[in-house]
């Protein structure tokens, strides 16, 4: 991270931005080209390892990707707050942002998929929601785990005789 000002280390915030966003960017590599799709998740931690969940059709693009290479990425965001300024490079966003490399593998394992889908709805709804095999039969599960992870924290400017 080029701006260690803006990093951010602090367990609950990360935690904060996970809780926060709805909308995790996977990115895979796709013979050597990338691919990104925009997906809804759920995370744990596992032994100090964050693992995101996400779901999909039985078949489909990504899942051909992950079973030729599973390495991937993660982007989630929350609070984007857009400034304006004075003179066009003055405008941006405030936000808090989230990247994560590691792996992607299918889930076979029922209870696993069951694990996975509550995770999933909790994140998206707030609301705990009960999964039995014959639901989760008909999707896909994707896990992720992070092997290294960053995150980061834009501020609004300060305005002219404001302290922060």
């Amino acid at each position: 991270m080029r701006r260690r000002d803006r990093e951010v280390t602090d367990l609950n915030e990360i935690i904060h931005i996970l809780d926060s966003g709805k909308v995790l960017h996977l990115g895979l590599v796709d013979q050597g080209k990338p691919y990104i799709v925009p997906m809804n998740y759920g995370y744990v931690m596992e032994n100090d390892k964050l693992v995101f969940y996400v779901h999909s059709a039985l078949e489909g693009r990504k899942l051909d990707i992950i079973r030729n290479n599973s390495d991937c990425c993660v982007q989630i965001e929350c609070d984007v707050q857009p400034f304006s300024g004075k003179v066009a490079c003055q405008y941006g966003c405030s936000y808090y942002s989230f990247d994560g490399f590691g792996t992607a593998e299918i889930v076979e394992a029922p209870q696993e998929k069951i694990k996975a889908m509550s995770a999933l709805m909790k994140i998206q709804t707030g609301k705990d929601f009960e999964f039995n095999e014959r639901l989760v039969s008909i999707v896909s599960v994707i896990r992720i785990e992070c092997d290294y992870y960053t995150a980061k924290y834009r501020p609004l400017p300060a305005k002219p005789g404001v302290e922060r």
